[in-house]
């Protein structure tokens, strides 16, 4: 039997050993090449993102003729289901199953379960009718509505990922330097589809205005209220539509919104609902009874609350007690504080920055403050603001308050002010790359869409030549780049003094995820006084060659001296996010926890990203084809090499022991290059074979499609009953976090897919 190794004729080398502590990238070289001792994998922070989460068994309480949707959620939570006859049938036993319970049924016993150890989530159909049962809606802890046709499965996985506490978004938002929040002022949420792509590009979360909607009424009127029943119409059909968290907003009439303030605990029910809906942020105006507040800030769950405080009166100063007195009673039920006042001069901007600084050095531990001036003299204080600053667009009918800025307006504002200094980005590639970026047009167009005043390029590097990367990045304006392919930071710092030296004399600052894996494939710039390692982007020089743009490295030569001394240089890894963001799409963390996987590579840098994206998925075991790592790397991502057929046959077959379900390879991810999809696909039929299980696998080709293949590994992963994925949706995310670590700016998937003419719809 010839081996599979043969097979790939593997590269000799290693992946490399991961760097054990933030030293400088040139020290750790040596660490690199043979390190004696090293933290174990988990312990670094980037690898806490998918969690555990609840682990109550979760029981679905479906309607008439809906008992699939059971099927669908166990699936996406990577578990297997059982319909029972009540709650009272529910134990212990029942810890590692997805249950469905009948509403019929469930309406008998719901409200006596043992809520410690049950999760329990109304699922209704809107094509069934609307609105779900109210007794059911009330006694569950969530609800999720859907639509038969079409079926948004997406939809299901970000509600249950975010639900169950297994993604956090909101940490990784808390983490950026700047946050942008976009308000959807239509009557009608159905009137923002069309160009919601558009209009959430800078957004980093999306906030539909209750108070605004209208519910249109038989008689040809509208309701005062929108009803739950539309209102979760909206909230669903939202979802649907955009990954960007949502803000469910119950503006009162005295702060410039619609709802009325005669009876507070009618916007409990409508917030407690949002939550119950899995919205992400919820919106809680100060001037609500302490009691709903207090329970609202108890029951929320993993959503976020945002308490809220508008002053449209024009008496309201900054340096006030009043404003701090406001802002401790906002802190005591809050994630996030929201404080926004009407400006009558210029000067109260001033004001506002010297409470913002007030407030960071007395309350250092307090929930971040969102705070700006309504009004035309108030602008200058949305472009200081960084926290989920209210933005605009030019596609909303109206705006959501007096002199709110659009996200490229706010940019611009920046680089008037010289807060956003115009420097030069690049997209390195190597000429065997060049067909394979379809990305890297997409960044012009992302500046142009921002108001971002940077130039950016597309420039080539010969294969072999790193030592030329350093033309690029050492210039006064460099801003960063990305690297495709990505590259070895060894590669990079032991063919160049230049990158030894920065960062006086230290060496670039290596992420996480480089120290893990090695591989960079963005390197960011940032200054010294606004770095931090939480949120500091990366970036990475490439050497003369086609540009986006005509320039020449003579005519950049000319006009840079050098990077600046005050600049930190960040090596970072984009694409281990890109995959774990594909792998997420349709299913929980949880389905991959604790299974096994396989990746196919020709050698250790191809599949070091993958490899990473498996392990933050806490995958147990990981089974490697055509490539050898070293043996530190084997045991902290428990590697196990697969030498032949016969050993791949004998790694199936551990699932046909429903016991040993877990063992069996759940997930295949393949960075075998094109021309090996015939190999590809013979793999891929092995693992498909399902034994006895019932649980739907994953399959992830990284191959580029832009090159010809013989057969769709993709196709035939299909066909055996794989949710196949392919490199453009890894691309597209990616992107997504490159422009995060480059500009610090959100430019959502679906604006990728569409700008790369794949819509995502």
């Amino acid at each position: 039997m010839v081996s599979i190794q043969q097979q790939l004729e593997p590269a000799p080398a290693h992946i490399s050993a991961p760097v054990p502590s933030t030293i400088t990238a040139h020290q750790g070289i040596d660490l690199v090449m043979g390190r004696t001792s090293l933290p174990a994998v988990g312990d670094l922070p980037l690898l806490r993102g998918p969690r555990k989460g609840d682990t109550r068994t979760v029981v679905i309480v479906f309607g008439q003729g809906q008992e699939k949707i059971v099927a669908v959620f166990a699936e996406v939570l990577g578990k297997s289901y059982r319909v029972k006859n009540g709650f009272r049938d529910v134990s212990s036993n029942d810890r590692d199953l997805v249950v469905g319970i009948s509403a019929t049924q469930a309406k008998t016993d719901i409200a006596g379960r043992d809520r410690t150890s049950i999760v329990a989530i109304n699922v209704h159909c809107t094509n069934m009718g609307m609105p779900p049962d109210a007794y059911l809606s009330a006694q569950c802890d969530y609800e999720f509505l859907y639509t038969e046709a079409p079926f948004f499965r997406r939809d299901l996985s970000r509600f249950i990922s975010h639900t169950l506490g297994q993604l956090n978004h909101h940490e990784i938002l808390m983490a950026k330097p700047r946050t942008y929040i976009i308000s959807t002022t239509f009557p009608d949420v159905h009137a923002a589809l069309p160009n919601i792509d558009i209009l959430t590009v800078g957004a980093d979360a999306i906030e539909i205005r209750v108070d605004l909607l209208k519910e249109p009424l038989g008689d040809g009127t509208y309701a005062p209220i929108p009803s739950l029943s539309f209102v979760g119409e909206q909230v669903m059909l939202l979802r649907q539509r955009t990954e960007l968290p949502i803000m469910f907003t119950t503006r009162c009439r005295a702060e410039n919104g619609l709802f009325p303030m005669d009876n507070p605990d009618l916007y409990y029910e409508y917030l407690y609902r949002a939550i119950q809906w899995g919205v992400e942020y919820i919106d809680v105006e100060i001037w609500l009874p302490e009691r709903i507040r207090r329970k609202l800030y108890e029951q929320r769950g993993s959503s976020r609350i945002m308490s809220a405080f508008h002053d449209f009166s024009g008496t309201f100063k900054w340096p006030s007690a009043r404003a701090e007195a406001t802002f401790r009673e906002s802190a005591r039920f809050a994630d996030i504080i929201r404080m926004i006042a009407i400006t009558n001069d210029h000067n109260e901007n001033f004001e506002l920055e010297y409470f913002r600084s007030k407030i960071k050095a007395e309350y250092p531990d307090a929930p971040p403050l969102s705070a700006v001036n309504m009004g035309e003299r108030g602008q200058f204080s949305r472009a200081l603001n960084r926290m989920f600053t209210p933005i605009t667009h030019p596609l909303l009918p109206i705006i959501a308050a007096p002199g709110q800025l659009s996200a490229a307006e706010i940019n611009q504002a920046l680089s008037l002010l010289g807060q956003l200094p115009r420097k030069n980005i690049y997209g390195i590639n190597t000429p065997s790359s060049r067909i394979s970026t379809p990305q890297a047009p997409f960044y012009g167009k992302c500046f142009n869409e921002l108001g971002l005043p940077h130039h950016f390029s597309v420039v080539e590097r010969p294969l072999k030549d790193f030592a030329s990367v350093e033309a690029w990045c050492n210039q006064k304006n460099f801003g960063g780049a990305y690297l495709y392919p990505a590259v070895p930071f060894q590669h990079l710092i032991s063919n160049s003094a230049f990158f030894a030296s920065i960062n006086n004399g230290t060496g670039p600052i290596l992420s996480d995820s480089v120290k893990l894996i090695g591989m960079v494939d963005t390197i960011v710039v940032q200054s010294k006084a606004s770095f931090s390692a939480s949120s500091a982007p990366s970036s990475a020089p490439s050497s003369p060659g086609h540009h986006q743009n005509s320039d020449s490295l003579g005519s950049i030569a000319s006009s840079q001296s050098g990077l600046s001394p005050t600049t930190v240089m960040v090596f970072e890894n984009a694409a281990w996010k890109g995959i774990l963001s594909t792998l997420t799409r349709d299913f929980a963390p949880s389905a991959y926890s604790g299974r096994a996987g396989v990746v196919l590579a020709s050698n250790p840098d191809d599949a070091a990203s993958s490899l990473l994206a498996l392990k933050a998925l806490m995958v147990s075991k990981i089974y490697t084809v055509g490539f050898k790592a070293s043996p530190a790397v084997a045991r902290d991502f428990n590697l196990e090499p697969f030498n032949s057929l016969e050993s791949m046959q004998k790694a199936r077959t551990n699932g046909a022991n429903n016991a040993n379900h877990d063992a069996s390879p759940f997930v295949v991810v393949s960075a075998l290059a094109p021309e090996k999809s015939n190999l590809v696909g013979m793999l891929v039929r092995v693992f498909g074979s399902r034994g006895s299980s019932t649980s739907r696998k994953v399959f992830l080709d990284l191959a580029d499609g832009s090159f010809p293949r013989k057969g769709d590994p993709k196709l035939i992963a299909e066909q055996c009953g794989f949710a196949a994925y392919g490199a453009e949706d890894v691309m597209a995310f990616t992107t997504v976090e490159t422009l995060r670590l480059l500009v610090g700016q959100n430019v959502p998937y679906s604006f990728v897919r569409l700008a790369s003419e794949r819509p995502m719809f």
